[in-house]
């Protein structure tokens, strides 16, 4: 029996990377593979045919911590003796690597822009390159870029990115593999179940319903949206789910006078229920690899709007995309063009695209062969 090494400081089903590497986890076992999972902490019990390999995770700050797992990852990696190791994140060495966050270089370009330009940015953007951690972080990256290992990014932006941050990736073969929600968790509801979610909060007929989901609220434009909620019809809310004090932006939906019609709702477990009671969802993100929450409402029947840089954005029709997350009067037009519009034509997963856990387990196939 082959075995085969994951490696990923978290193992867990909450969190997008963390998620997909449970199922690549189980998947791989089904597969008779014999699947060890290095990580630093373990916050669900294993599938069927999966070892958790805790190799914890010490030291006094993230740069400490870091270093710790590269390093004991590395170690147990060796002596392991695996015929394949899959790296989902930081490591030094392995044999497939998937890139689902993009390269360092390219988040600090595009995010920096989600906060607004003076001194508060530029001390941000010093921090940053500064950071031991981030320091340790590019080193990493570099060392990846270089290594002969197959690698696979999440969407072709993040292909785009890779190339510009590490141009040594220049005549490589790079694939792109796009996640998939379970298509039989998310779907278009039931007109039962849809009026049901949304008489529990007192929406009528003729309300327009926004969601976004995100646990940052900064980066993912919460700011642009409850900015263009201030400029559409008072029958017009919004709902966010995600697990992060929302002070600050209660207090600017107070400032715009919409606190009434924007909702946080906080860490949601019945995503596919937050799905079926919107109109729209709408996720102005200034940096995304690969939005799962845009693919998962897709997949329930929504309307969706999104930023170029969100690599899920690829799933999108071009007059739903938007350039700048910043512009919320330019965002506030798409929404009411696309409310207005009303397609009853459902969304289907394009067959064109390559997506899932599939072509994975036949990567690793023909690697072994």
């Amino acid at each position: 029996m082959k075995k085969i090494a994951i490696i990923l400081p978290r193992f867990s089903r909450y969190g997008g990377v963390e998620r997909f590497g449970y199922n690549l986890s189980a998947a791989l076992a089904s597969a008779g593979y014999k699947v060890d999972f290095i990580c630093s902490r373990a916050e669900e019990e294993a599938p069927q045919g999966v070892q958790i390999i805790n190799v914890g995770r010490y030291g006094v700050c993230r740069a400490g911590k870091l270093l710790w797992f590269v390093l004991a990852a590395e170690k147990q990696r060796k002596k392991g003796k695996y015929d394949l190791s899959i790296s989902l994140g930081k490591s030094l060495n392995q044999d497939i690597l998937r890139i689902g966050g993009g390269p360092l270089q390219s988040f600090w370009r595009l995010s920096q822009k989600a906060w607004p330009a003076g001194f508060g940015r530029s001390f941000k953007m010093f921090r940053r390159h500064t950071a031991m951690v981030n320091l340790l972080i590019r080193y990493i990256e570099r060392r990846q870029s270089l290594s002969p290992c197959h690698i696979v990014c999440v969407s072709h932006r993040v292909k785009e990115w890779m190339l510009e941050s590490h141009p040594e990736l220049a005549g490589r073969k790079i694939d792109v593999v796009y996640n998939k929600p379970d298509l039989s968790l998310f779907s278009p509801p039931e007109a039962s179940m849809r009026d049901a979610s949304r008489a529990e909060y007192h929406l009528k007929n003729d309300d327009i319903l926004i969601s976004t989901a995100t646990t940052n609220f900064a980066l993912k434009g919460v700011s642009s949206l409850i900015k263009a909620i201030a400029q559409l019809p008072s029958n017009y809310h919004l709902h966010i789910a995600g697990g992060r004090n929302p002070s600050k932006y209660i207090k600017l939906a107070e400032q715009y006078k919409v606190v009434e019609r924007v909702q946080f709702l906080g860490k949601v477990t019945d995503m596919p229920e937050f799905y079926g009671r919107s109109d729209i969802f709408v996720l102005p993100s200034f940096y995304d690899a690969c939005s799962n929450s845009v693919l998962e409402a897709l997949a329930c029947g929504l309307p969706v709007i999104s930023s170029r840089d969100n690599g899920s954005s690829y799933f999108l029709p071009t007059e739903q995309i938007i350039d700048d997350p910043s512009d919320y009067m330019a965002l506030k037009d798409v929404i009411l063009k696309t409310s207005e519009q009303k397609s009853t034509e459902q969304f289907v997963w394009p067959e064109d695209i390559v997506c899932g856990i599939e072509p994975y387990l036949k990567l690793v196939e023909d690697r072994l062969k």
